[in-house]
């Protein structure tokens, strides 16, 4: 008998039964370290869970419908000429205090364009203006310049110097039209001025959002004076720090300024996903490269349970807050944005872009459970209009300190994301009423109106959120 040969199957078999059991014994050592871990720490995602916050909808039917069906298609979008190219005004100065914090570092920068670089319908300068206000405005009657003949006088005006002051009675009633125009408008932010000689445009995949090393007193500064000046809050709170209100203070909230705050909180929370994702890394001593990239101990100091006093996973909830306001706007401007043309020049581009953005909403039209507006600013109507106004001053205040950033880059996008959100605003309360079976007709256009730069604002803004939810499922497999 071979002896031998059973010997060594005795010892192999030994061997796998010895391997098995160190495998069982450390998968049990993982669980229970990562249930101990658990039970010690509720970590970031205790409150990803049942439904958003003040509304119906489930949060994993909405990371869903954003992971698998608009975050793919969103991305594509937004990398076509009429998204990626945005006029902005970065040398406004800051109307609250003096700018004395102005980031000097090279990743601070923002690289604009020149006319060349530009698509050829962007380079007329009346396509960034409103292209219906002409049409939509009766014509105020043609004053002649200097040396030409007045439709109105025989003679021409020859004095260089000459100013005329006079205002016919069609202009006087045409600028009382405008003005009951602009009342109508419910404009919720300041928009840069497009005949402003520092207007300049940007290429936003140029100027990616991401972390620039901006930060400290400066920052902070931006958003205590978001939350303490411009956030509603309970009377008994009138000392109360940036971002501490905890859900049992917002209960004492009207649902109106619960969602001003929640829309805030879900904004801050979202850059600060982003900041995490597309973290700047030191540049390695071997090839002096910086990369960018998700770090996992930054997104922990944001929104981790403990690091946070318990407020984190309350803040990264509050980004699907947000999320399904901007959803339900897209929703409701559905036919106004399916008729407009996203002109850029480039009729296969033009025409290619026009279908694209028609799935996106067909997805979002889709989707059956949406923010209902109507909820807000009901009862009493003299204190629903003062709350309305309150709530719209509020808003304008906060765009109007994005000119108080003192990083190039991150006001870029901090403009751009507020001026999305404020656009997401006037679209909720303008339209043929409100609620979840209302719209923004399309035919509409003496009432309701986009100018180019609101159009791309809520587009890119929206990306924003949508990327931001979409990190937060990396995030989750990466610290699991």
């Amino acid at each position: 008998m071979n002896y031998s040969k059973y010997f060594n199957v005795f010892v192999i078999f030994g061997l796998i039964v010895s391997i098995d059991s160190v495998k069982n014994k450390s998968k049990k050592n993982i669980g229970s370290s990562a249930t101990s871990s658990t039970s010690q720490s509720p970590g970031c995602f205790c409150k990803l869970f049942g439904e958003v916050d003040d509304c119906t909808c489930k949060i994993d039917s909405l990371e869903s419908l954003n992971n698998l069906q608009v975050y793919p298609r969103l991305d594509s979008l937004l990398a076509r000429n009429f998204f990626r190219y945005v006029k902005v005004n970065l040398m406004k100065e800051c109307p609250f205090w003096a700018d004395d914090s102005k980031c000097a570092m090279k990743n601070c920068a923002v690289k604009t364009c020149t006319a060349e670089q530009l698509p050829y319908g962007l380079k007329n300068a009346d396509g960034e203006c409103n292209k219906y206000a002409k049409e939509a405005q009766p014509e105020s009657p043609r004053t002649a310049p200097p040396g030409e003949k007045d439709e109105d006088c025989s003679e021409p005006r020859g004095d260089l110097g000459y100013l005329n002051t006079t205002i016919s009675k069609e202009s006087e009633e045409a600028f009382k039209d405008w003005t009951k125009y602009d009342d109508a408008q419910e404009t919720f932010c300041e928009l840069d001025d497009d005949t402003s000689p520092n207007m300049q445009y940007v290429d936003l995949l140029l100027n990616p959002e991401r972390y620039t090393g901006y930060k400290g007193e400066s920052p902070h500064r931006i958003w205590n004076s978001i939350y303490k000046e411009n956030c509603f809050k309970p009377a008994e709170q009138s000392g109360y720090n940036s971002q501490s209100l905890t859900e049992k203070s917002l209960e004492d909230l009207c649902l109106e300024k619960r969602v001003f705050y929640r829309m805030i909180s879900g904004l801050h929370a979202s850059i600060n996903i982003h900041l995490s994702h597309q973290y700047l890394f030191p540049a390695s001593t071997c090839y002096g490269i910086e990369t960018w990239g998700p770090n996992n101990d930054e997104f922990q100091s944001r929104f981790d349970h403990e690091k946070t006093d318990g407020r984190g996973p309350q803040w990264l909830k509050n980004l699907y807050f947000t999320y399904l306001v901007e959803l339900r706007a897209l929703e409701k401007a559905a036919p106004y944005l399916e008729q407009e043309d996203y002109f850029t020049g480039d009729d296969e581009e033009d025409v290619s872009l026009k279908k694209g953005i028609k799935d996106l909403l067909r997805v979002i039209k889709e989707f059956p459970n949406h923010f209902d507006e109507s909820r807000l600013f009901r009862g009493n109507k003299k204190e629903a209009k003062a709350l309305k106004q309150e709530f719209r001053e509020h808003f304008r205040n906060i765009s109007r300190i994005m000119d108080c950033v003192g990083c190039d880059k991150c006001k870029l996008w901090g403009k751009i994301q507020v001026q999305g959100m404020g656009t997401a605003l006037k679209i909720l309360f303008s339209g043929d009423g409100m609620g979840p079976q209302s719209t923004v007709s399309a035919g509409s256009k003496r009432k309701f109106q986009l100018r180019r730069t609101e159009i791309v604002s809520l587009f890119n803004a929206f990306g924003r959120l949508s990327s931001s939810i979409h990190a937060v499922e990396e995030f989750r497999r990466r610290l699991s």
